[in-house]
């Protein structure tokens, strides 16, 4: 009897995928939903802070040319990573970024602890022509960066932000467009990867 009931559900596409769909969606309840009650995840990390509208604008960029391709940032807690790139990555980082970088894709060197380790006019320089400084990378060029920031939509960017948790204050989106006068998209990524991972970085 189970064995006929068995072939049955082996037999029909459909039902087998209703009943893949339904383990799959109690497993991944099972295990995601405790974590929006655990502090750990939802707790930022003591010295971080919110990005303020430079790295704000930066992150954008950096997500629009589409960096998170061919980096992560995200370090696994494993001696090799660890060894490498620093600390390993802790959900306490990153419970102001909407959405996180995580992932492991890596063309490129994880990002996770980048920020401080390279001077502003090295990354300028990387950015134009990664060639100049690493003579074996693949990055293609961004020399298209230093055109001037978009800063008509930061305040609506920061108050949609702060919908989702993140504390900006009023003073702190009515000065948003003034920080970013004169600032160019390079500036503004540059600001954002000097700032990646530097509560932890030197955390051994």
């Amino acid at each position: 009897m189970a064995g006929s009931k068995h072939e049955k559900i082996e037999r029909s596409v459909g039902l087998m995928i209703v009943l893949t769909l339904l383990v799959v969606s109690v497993g991944g309840l099972v295990e995601i939903v405790p974590l929006f009650f655990q502090k750990s995840t939802t707790t930022p990390i003591p010295g971080v802070k919110p990005y303020e509208p430079l790295r704000l604008a930066g992150r954008d960029v950096y997500i629009r040319e589409g960096c998170y391709n061919c980096h992560s940032q995200m370090i696994r807690p494993f001696r090799a990573e660890t060894e490498r790139y620093g600390h390993y990555s802790v959900a306490g980082e990153y419970v102001y970024d909407h959405p996180f970088q995580w992932g492991s894709k890596r063309t490129g060197p994880d990002l996770a602890r980048v920020g401080g380790r390279y001077s502003d006019e090295w990354h300028r320089i990387h950015l134009n022509n990664p060639r100049d400084v690493v003579p074996e990378s693949n990055m293609p060029a961004f020399p298209w960066l230093e055109r001037p920031v978009v800063s008509s939509d930061i305040e609506l960017k920061m108050k949609a932000l702060r919908k989702v948790g993140v504390p900006y204050s009023d003073e702190e989106i009515a000065g948003a467009k003034q920080q970013l006068d004169g600032k160019t998209e390079m500036e503004a990524v540059i600001a954002y990867l000097q700032g990646l991972g530097t509560v932890l970085r030197d955390v051994k």
